[in-house]
């Protein structure tokens, strides 16, 4: 994955985060508070936004350490799929209601996990 497109998905997710943090905020706020989901679909939000601005800042030291770059592929490849498995299942909990969903969230935690041991080990070269 090159810093390039590292940095496009850093920037989409960017934008997701707040249409969907917005979204939840105004328009489903009543169905999430009715179904006792809002703590949920805060969680989700607020994990998706942190590990976004983390990859951007993984793309800009991409783009600034090019030797590090096979170590933060990785990295972000992790954050990209932690994001994806764990908000995408509470998000999914959220709008179904099918609680079975949050079997998969651990599976998302350990990916987000692994990225920040993965930067760890990257970055310990420095």
């Amino acid at each position: 994955m090159s810093p390039r497109l590292i940095l496009q998905l850093a920037a989409l997710l960017g934008a997701l985060t707040v249409a969907i943090g917005a979204f939840g905020a105004h328009g489903l706020r009543p169905m999430l508070e009715a179904s006792g989901r809002l703590e949920t679909f805060e969680t989700a939000v607020r994990y998706q936004f942190y590990h976004t601005l983390a990859l951007l800042a993984v793309g800009m030291l991409a783009v600034a350490r090019p030797e590090l770059r096979d170590p933060l592929d990785t990295t972000a490849a992790l954050w990209l799929g932690g994001i994806l498995i764990f908000s995408g299942s509470l998000y999914a909990i959220c709008f179904t209601g099918i609680t079975k969903f949050g079997a998969v969230a651990p599976i998302g935690g350990l990916l987000l996990i692994g990225g920040w041991i993965r930067l760890l080990l990257a970055v310990s070269k420095l």
